[in-house]
């Protein structure tokens, strides 16, 4: 694979942290995943320091920034509480992502069209601070133009539903995410993927020549269990290589 090629893989820690807040106290530690992942070939670490803290807290948010080798995908919400954070810290990159209270994970994409006014200042501040703004978004043409018109170089394509449903309506969500993707290319943004992502649905995706980067993070963790982090990554790279190759992923 050139390195023109490389579809780089982020790690996201998170749900490490939500095993280590369901007893208390420091174990299992975020940081130590994050150096394993870099250990094992993660392109980048993300993190997500919800405003009610419920697995990434302030702390690992110091110590990734301290000791990080590879660089930090910050996901956060469009408060000011998160990019005054941002603007502390300063991440290589900063996901802007939808928050509700009452949701177990992410459900959807953000809605950077109409949410456009908000949106615009804050992104303006943290580009002026050197972080790489990226947006979560679903796979639609109107979401991806506001981004353009947002000054976000980044756009992250939520994969959430296509990891979700079978059959002709899995294809379908696929073939809208692969028009996105194109049509990133053509708006000149970068595109990213992620959510719900696993090995078994993962290949699609990676094959995609536009997407630059997926994000992957419950599914490696929860495999952890079972066969350790590394081996999980190692195994998730081979397969996004395969996929990119356009060889035999599994």
């Amino acid at each position: 694979m050139t390195a023109s090629n490389h579809l780089r893989l982020g790690i996201n820690i998170d749900h490490v942290a939500t095993v280590r807040n369901a007893r208390g106290g420091h174990l299992p530690d975020p940081l130590r995943a994050a150096r394993l992942a870099e250990a094992a070939g993660a392109d980048g670490i993300t993190a997500h320091l919800r405003e009610d803290r419920r697995h990434i807290v302030d702390a690992d948010i110091e110590g990734l920034m301290r000791e990080l080798k590879v660089p930090l995908n910050f996901e956060m919400a469009a408060t000011e509480e998160m990019v005054g954070i941002a603007l502390r810290h300063r991440p290589h990159a900063a996901c802007i992502v939808p928050e509700k209270r009452e949701e177990r994970t992410t459900e959807g994409g953000l809605d950077a069209a109409g949410q456009h006014n908000n949106l615009k200042p804050m992104i303006a501040r943290l580009r002026d601070a050197g972080i790489r703004v990226s947006l979560f978004i679903e796979a639609d043409p109107r979401q991806l133009e506001a981004a353009v018109a947002l000054g976000a170089p980044v756009v992250e394509l939520h994969t959430g539903r296509y990891c979700e449903i079978e059959g002709e309506a899995k294809q379908a969500e696929l073939q809208r995410i692969r028009e996105a993707a194109t049509l990133c290319a053509r708006l000149g943004l970068e595109c990213h993927a992620g959510h719900g992502l696993s090995y078994s649905d993962v290949s699609p995706i990676a094959a995609i020549p536009e997407v630059r980067e997926l994000n992957i993070g419950h599914f490696l963790v929860g495999e952890a269990i079972f066969v350790g982090l590394e081996p999980a990554i190692r195994e998730m790279r081979r397969i996004m290589n395969a996929a990119r190759a356009g060889g035999t992923s599994r």
